[in-house]
């Protein structure tokens, strides 16, 4: 069974963290990604950074750019990360836009990422009906999921095509605005939490922005199956190196 799925089995909320590859410097990122599993996160998002990150809020895009200046590309990340299964068992996402991935070769891509033990894929800007028609295929026979957004906006009839397309769990983007951690969630987001909590959908969901403490967590699991912290765990990364991973991810449950 594919990580991800075993992974959403079992009976306790997710937490999943998302960094960017190659930040804070060139050579951290085994050392984040094995810090967090000994942490007790449950799902790790490793961010390609990419040089116009436009859902990102800028904590993530000067994270990015930093990465880029450092030397970060695709070829060198999956070298990087070559051994990983090696000494890390929780599910892996690559986290990511798609151009970068068309420039590696879609083939090419989806392969080494198996090879490595890469479980899925989160590509905001590859479009649902794009992805059925040219990339499905592909990405089945290399074992990856592919992970689809969704917003306050998104329609009831896009949000169940998403739903019946896909195969591990839904991101739930808490809002509309880009990416950036937030003090707690309005009433807004709580109705909208509600609204797809109601739809029944076959797919746990995961919320992702707006997440950086306890608070904020509680509240997005209420009625899902779990939250990405992604801002506020750079932000933390930005002012302690990869030192007291395990402390900042104790403040959260």
């Amino acid at each position: 069974m594919n990580r991800i799925k075993q992974k959403l089995s079992e009976d306790k909320k997710i937490l999943s963290i998302y960094f960017t590859a190659g930040y804070p410097k060139l050579d951290d990122t085994v050392q984040i990604i094995q810090d967090l599993e000994k942490s007790g996160v449950d799902l790790i998002e490793i961010g390609l950074p990419f040089s116009d990150p436009l859902a990102d809020g800028p904590t993530i895009q000067e994270s990015s750019t930093a990465a880029l200046k450092n030397g970060m590309h695709t070829e060198l990340l999956f070298e990087q990360i070559k051994d990983i299964r090696k000494s890390v068992s929780i599910p892996l996402i690559l986290m990511g836009y798609f151009n970068p991935v068309l420039q590696y070769g879609v083939e090419k891509f989806c392969q080494k990422c198996e090879e490595i033990g890469i479980d899925g894929l989160i590509l905001p800007d590859l479009p649902l009906d794009v992805y059925q028609e040219e990339y499905e295929a592909l990405f089945k026979k290399h074992r990856l999921i592919n992970v689809f957004l969704i917003t306050p906006q998104t329609s009831d009839e896009r949000i169940k095509a998403i739903d019946d397309a896909s195969e591990g769990f839904i991101y739930m983007v808490s809002s509309a605005s880009t990416t950036g951690a937030k003090s707690g969630f309005g009433e807004e987001q709580s109705s909208y939490f509600q609204r797809i909590s109601n739809m029944q959908l076959k797919n746990p969901q995961i919320v992702g922005f707006g997440i950086s403490n306890a608070e904020t967590f509680n509240q997005a699991t209420e009625k899902t199956k779990g939250a990405i912290i992604g801002s506020a765990f750079i932000k933390h990364l930005t002012e302690n190196g990869v030192d007291s991973i395990g402390g900042f991810v104790s403040q959260i449950r």
